[in-house]
């Protein structure tokens, strides 16, 4: 087992590299440049000081040179500088220091997307199960359609309606933040409630999609082991059928799901873009659609590189995952 990961995280290392660069290389190739936001404003800015800003930040050397220098700094873990007015390093505005540890980007992301995939796991795992073992009646038409209506619905959509609903016309919840304006004069169950309701709404819209989608992959697992020879032998023993389903069956149907549970660990960072903007949350999928729009390449590459790591990270713990669940792929 050891000597299997360390393996896996060698062979991590081109990989990593070959993310970097091709992201390196494309974000270069969308149109303008960072000092455009800087310059474009302003009409007092003189050709020179263009060129004073494109040599400042880098921009005037191949973008070859670029990547090696970017490359350089990257084996010691430094992303540079941002682009940004304020010049902070990016690891320093990816981690956010100046802000206390439960307030700061990438906790609130990752807190978020936790509870989602919680949600997620909590509800569409017995909604899959009981879909396959109760296949074509009401019920599984019902989950059948739900899950067509989740695949389609777009989640910028279902934000705004539920934020017309819930937070305009019954007025039950708020539609944006963290807290509200009043959070430090509450008390403390006050203000556990408080963060609960600015919750409530993210994690149902980011929860929403993931919760059709492996639902729908928990049932044709699920029916594909039921129908196994082992599983007959079983009922034909006399074993009770929640014990067919739930000792014999769920253990092999959860080892697609294990995929799924490794390659969501990326949606921790990318999935958030759409709704922190949506519902103005302070996590890393706003700095990371601000960092676009800047056009903040070191804080774009920083983010994107995380990302790529936990990419990585996901496909091995579920490799791992699968190892722990079934022994067959142990004994290999």
């Amino acid at each position: 087992m050891v000597s299997y990961i360390i393996k896996r995280l060698l062979e991590m290392i081109p990989t990593l590299f070959g993310i970097t660069l091709l992201s390196f290389f494309i974000i270069h190739l969308a149109p303008g440049k960072p000092t455009d936001v800087l310059t474009e404003m302003n009409p007092k800015i003189t050709p020179e000081a263009r060129e004073r800003l494109e040599k400042l930040y880098g921009l005037d050397k191949p973008i070859v040179e670029q990547y090696w220098v970017w490359l350089k700094r990257i084996v010691y873990l430094d992303f540079g500088v941002s682009f940004s007015t304020d010049r902070r390093p990016v690891i320093e505005k990816i981690w956010d220091t100046k802000q206390p540890f439960m307030e700061r980007r990438l906790f609130i992301t990752f807190m978020i997307n936790v509870l989602s995939m919680f949600v997620i796991f909590l509800v569409a795992i017995p909604i899959g199960v009981s879909s396959a073992t109760h296949q074509y009646s009401l019920y599984d038409k019902i989950t059948t359609t739900f899950v067509f209506v989740g695949f389609a619905t777009p989640a910028f959509w279902l934000a705004l309606l539920l934020m017309i609903f819930f937070g305009i016309y019954l007025d039950w919840l708020p539609i944006s933040g963290l807290k509200s304006m009043d959070y430090e004069s509450l008390s403390l169950f006050g203000k556990s409630w408080d963060r609960t309701r600015h919750l409530i709404l993210p994690v149902f819209v980011s929860a929403f999609g993931g919760l059709a989608g492996l639902s729908r992959f928990m049932r044709s697992s699920m029916l594909e082991v039921i129908r196994q020879d082992y599983v007959t032998v079983a009922r034909a023993k006399g074993i009770y059928e929640s014990s067919v389903i739930y000792k014999h069956a769920f253990r092999n149907a959860l080892l697609p799901i294990i995929t799924l549970l490794g390659l969501s660990i990326p949606g921790l960072i990318g999935g958030s873009v759409i709704f922190e903007n949506i519902f103005s949350i302070p996590g890393m999928g706003q700095l990371f659609y601000m960092s676009v729009m800047m056009r903040d390449y070191p804080l774009v590459m920083g983010i994107l590189t995380i990302g790529a790591i936990l990419t990585l990270l996901g496909n091995l713990l579920a490799d791992i995952g699968y190892m722990v669940t079934d022994p067959r792929i142990r004994a290999q």
